[in-house]
Formats: C-alpha cells, sequence, structure tokens
C-alpha cells in the first residue's frame, strides 16, 4: 500500500512542466501556470491525508482477511487515478471543460473516500479483524469521523457544476482540514 502512495503523490510531480526557455518571462509563465500548482497541492495533501490515515487504520487493524485486501485493492486503484485527475483538472482549469474537469476530480475524491470507509468498515464488522482494546465506542466516533469524507466530496461535486474553482478551493480546504 505505501508503494502505491509514494508512486501516486511522485507521479503528481511529473504533471508540473518546466516553461520552455524563450517562451517569454519565467515569472509570468509561472504564473500562467497556476492551475497547475493549485491541482498539485491540492491533490499532494489529499493523496498525503490518506496515506497518514490509512497508517492509522492499520494501527487498529490486527488480522486481515481476503475481504480486508479486496477493499484495500479498490482503495489503492482510487488513489492511483489522482495524478490523472489532477493532470485533467490542471489542463481544463480556467479554460472550456473546467467544470467537467472539477466533477471528475470530486467524483475521484468521492471514490477514494468511500474506499477508505469500506476498508475500515469492513475491519470494524463485529470487531472481528481489530484489537480487542478498540471499543465500540471509539468504533463509531472513528466511523462519524470518517464518514464525512464522502459527504464533503459530494458537495464539492454539486459546486463544481456551478464554479470549477470553488469546487476546488473546497478540495484543498478539506484536504486541509484532514
Amino acid at each position: 500500500s505505501d508503494g502505491v502512495f509514494a508512486i501516486s503523490i511522485t507521479l503528481l510531480g511529473f504533471g508540473l512542466k518546466v516553461p520552455r526557455a524563450g517562451d517569454g518571462r519565467l515569472l509570468v509563465l509561472l504564473g500562467l501556470a497556476w492551475p497547475s500548482f493549485l491541482a498539485f497541492f491540492t491533490s499532494f495533501v489529499a493523496i498525503g491525508i490518506v496515506w497518514v490515515n490509512h497508517h492509522r487504520l492499520f494501527t487498529h487493524i490486527r488480522r486481515v482477511s481476503h475481504g480486508l485486501l479486496m477493499w484495500n485493492g479498490l482503495l489503492l486503484m482510487a488513489v492511483s487515478l489522482v495524478p490523472f485527475t489532477t493532470e485533467l483538472l490542471a489542463a481544463f482549469l480556467g479554460r472550456d471543460g473546467a467544470r467537467t474537469a472539477a466533477v471528475v476530480y470530486a467524483a475521484s475524491q468521492i471514490f477514494i473516500t468511500v474506499s477508505f470507509n469500506l476498508v475500515w468498515r469492513h475491519a470494524t464488522k463485529h470487531r472481528r479483524l481489530v484489537d480487542r482494546h478498540l471499543t465500540p465506542p471509539r468504533i463509531r466516533r472513528i466511523n462519524l469521523q470518517y464518514g464525512f469524507g464522502p459527504v464533503l466530496y459530494l458537495a464539492s461535486l454539486f459546486i463544481a457544476l456551478e464554479s470549477s474553482l470553488a469546487s476546488v478551493m473546497l478540495d484543498a480546504a478539506f484536504a486541509a482540514f484532514f
């Protein structure tokens, strides 16, 4: 799992392109690349937060099952889509297609947060895969905390239908919040 997170974060950096020499003043060209920097920052923080929380999950998970591995595979697939959705967003932010790109980006974040919740819910069902010291009230608190992700990103998806930039700023705020 750590490898998928690390590679996905690394691929985000490859989406940042160095302006070609002779195309104008470098500072102006870097300023024009703001969509790429905003998308990179938002996605880097989002993947980083999922990575940290994934580690937190596995401090409680003591056993694995086939189902847990399958749900975790789904989460890793969702995370591996982030470099694509980030580059899509960076390419269209401020242009025709920006709302569609923001919707696709928000949908990918929903995919990640739902997958993440499925990993956790599977592990805690009947407390079969988690540490016995993890109490039912603690599990409920964690469920509530993780349950906010899909709802917040769904709101971002609906906001993207009106304003791609507002949606991306909201995504960045969510990443910082989590």
